[in-house]
């Protein structure tokens, strides 16, 4: 049996995405320790210790470093060269590339991802990603 889930925070309450707030400000050092993190973020040092080696973001590392994900591109020449160019550029390795035949004019195509090097967390590239003239439907599978 798994120990992990892959859960979408807007249904769990707020007090697990501050403790990783707490924990995200005490690693860059932007307080001076768990009691001043606590504060900030509005939760008491008992919920911090309570929940701190339970919850994780998929960007922090104690997460598997994989990822697949979904999109539809148009058919036109240099939009997948644009889209893993930009995987590229975050630091993304990429491990496997499934594309369908074009269908009116649009194919599916699934990306698996190596994503323990990104310089940005998964929801900024998926972000930046439905920002590329031709790539839609753009979804985020799986992460390990």
């Amino acid at each position: 049996m798994k120990k992990y889930l892959i859960v979408n925070k807007k249904i769990l309450p707020q007090v697990y995405e501050k403790v990783i707030e707490a924990r995200n400000l005490i690693n860059s050092g932007s307080v001076k320790g768990i009691s001043e993190a606590v504060k900030v973020v509005g939760i008491s040092r008992s919920t911090y210790y309570k929940y701190k080696d339970y919850v994780f973001s998929p960007d922090e590392n104690s997460i598997g470093r994989k990822a697949v994900i979904s999109m539809m591109l148009k058919h036109e020449k240099g939009i997948l060269s644009n889209v893993l160019n930009y995987l590229s550029q975050e630091n993304a390795n990429i491990l496997t590339i499934n594309q369908s035949i074009p269908i009116n004019n649009k194919a599916s195509v699934n990306v698996s991802l190596d994503i323990s090097d990104l310089n940005k967390s998964i929801d900024e590239v998926m972000a930046d990603m439905k920002k590329i003239r031709g790539a839609t439907q753009i979804k985020l599978l799986s992460v390990e």
